[in-house]
């Protein structure tokens, strides 16, 4: 009998961790310059929104027991006219989070590759 692998979710260790890299990521966004156009005139309550949708989507894609309830990616970004440096810089941010948060390479590149699947439905 083989047994089924560890899910990405078990080997980040969890909720707290994933929790803690969006907080990261959206911390060195926020201290960004370039990204400050996607902050500005939104709500405390707007940013933790967004901040509490990415921390249940990135929960449900590493195998989490979170449900995603936000629209579509194209959707969620239609109108932003993201570029396809700002998503670079934003994924360099998220590698600064995982690398900051101690996650190994391995479930580093895994989780990376989790945003990465969406950037042809957000860049514009």
């Amino acid at each position: 009998m083989t047994e089924t692998p560890p899910s990405l979710y078990r080997r980040l260790g969890g909720y707290d961790v994933i929790a803690a890299i969006i907080d990261d990521m959206f911390a060195l966004l926020r201290a960004d310059p370039a990204f400050a156009r996607f902050g500005s005139g939104r709500s405390t309550d707007s940013h933790l929104r967004t901040r509490q949708l990415l921390v249940d989507q990135m929960c449900e894609l590493t195998g989490g027991p979170c449900h995603y309830i936000g629209r579509d990616m194209v959707t969620s970004h239609a109108g932003l006219a993201i570029s396809a440096a700002e998503w670079d810089a934003n994924m360099k941010h998220a590698d600064a989070a995982l690398l900051k948060n101690g996650v190994p390479d391995a479930e580093r590149a895994e989780f990376l590759a989790l945003f990465e699947r969406y950037r042809g439905d957000i860049v514009e």
